[in-house]
């Protein structure tokens, strides 16, 4: 079975850029999530601050990550399987 690169890039970003988005929304809501967001996403992504217009930015970042990360895995995974099926 083959993947479709970009179609799995393409949902790799929507979930990972919805997640940071929802998480950013959720501090600036209820202050919950903080050691996550400083830790991981505002270390990582220049410009993300935790406050409304930083949700967006994450977002943005998190798609475009998510996107080239799911492209890589699918790129591999479908040479990986054109090997295992020659080696036959």
């Amino acid at each position: 079975m083959k993947l479709k690169p970009l179609a799995l890039g393409t949902a790799v970003g929507i979930v990972w850029g919805g997640c940071i988005f929802l998480s950013t929304i959720l501090y600036v809501c209820t202050g919950y999530g903080r050691l996550f967001l400083e830790a991981l996403v505002e270390s990582m992504y220049p410009g993300y601050k935790l406050n409304l217009i930083g949700a967006f930015v994450g977002l943005t970042y998190g798609f475009f990550d998510g996107l080239i990360a799911g492209v890589l895995v699918g790129w591999i995974y479908n040479k990986i399987v054109n090997y295992m099926a020659r080696e036959k």
